[in-house]
């Protein structure tokens, strides 16, 4: 595999994040393949023909014979930067201009295949399947509750930016690990706010950084619902009584369902 990647004779180094499976070899993230192969085609297809401003992508990398995977394994550039905490807002600003990037980019058709818990939770948060099926989790009544439609159109976008943008002093902002979905933008800012409300003790001033995005609570509850169905479909990798589960969520469920009702 790594002679087929180019990288035979360069020290293997194990990256940290993630799942705790990617390997820095050379200029090359190596890792196992977690995506179809027509998935993993359609990707190094689709970053090809990205241009990129004021952020960077990191690029699938072909073997010597053209394939995308070798033995289940395949490779992406290695891209100079680190994870930074609380700089919420910035990566926020570098989706936008990933989405603005992706605008044009037709549907692909194997988001119609997926059935991973985050498949599912999506399709539940945009009334794709019935949420009576999902009564048991947490906040998802009063949430759905709140739901109406909305007008802006669906695109492709990152569905997990929060953990995936990578800082450097002197370069753009990296994007890594895309994952693909088909929704309004809004929603994948949504879902950088949410995780970083109920996860990592961001404070309501975040809202700053989509203050401009219309009927942002609309969105702002379905991310929460994506994340709470996905969440409930895995169950808890550290379990944890039923009332400290509520209370990390019960906040930004309150902000959200306020948010949707004011801009009713």
């Amino acid at each position: 595999m790594l002679a087929a990647f180019g990288v035979a004779n360069s020290p293997l180094v194990p990256l940290t994040g993630g799942r705790g499976t990617s390997w820095l070899a050379g200029d090359l993230v190596l890792k196992p393949a977690d995506l179809d192969l027509l998935e993993l085609e359609w990707l190094a297809d689709v970053y090809s023909r990205i241009s990129c401003g004021g952020f960077r992508i990191a690029r699938q990398r072909r073997a010597g014979n053209g394939a995308v995977c070798v033995g289940g394994w395949c490779a992406t550039e290695h891209l100079a930067g680190e994870h930074a905490e609380r700089r919420w807002a910035d990566a926020i600003a570098v989706g936008e201009r990933f989405h603005a990037a992706l605008r044009r980019i037709p549907r692909p058709g194997f988001l119609d295949q997926r059935a991973s818990p985050w498949a599912i939770g999506d399709r539940v948060a945009w009334g794709e399947l019935p949420m009576a099926e999902f009564e048991q989790v947490s906040h998802l009544p009063r949430l759905a509750a709140t739901l109406r439609p909305v007008s802006a159109p669906s695109q492709l976008i990152h569905g997990d930016l929060g953990g995936n943008v990578l800082f450097h002093d002197r370069l753009p902002p990296a994007i890594i690990d895309f994952s693909a979905y088909w929704r309004p933008a809004a929603f994948a800012s949504a879902i950088v706010v949410a995780d970083d409300l109920v996860w990592e003790g961001a404070e309501t001033g975040l809202l700053d950084a989509v203050s401009r995005t219309e009927d942002f609570g609309q969105y702002l509850v379905r991310a929460l619902i994506y994340r709470a169905v996905t969440e409930w479909l895995f169950g808890p990798a550290d379990p944890v009584p039923p009332g400290a589960a509520h209370g990390r969520w019960a906040p930004t469920v309150d902000l959200a369902c306020r948010l949707a009702a004011a801009r009713g």
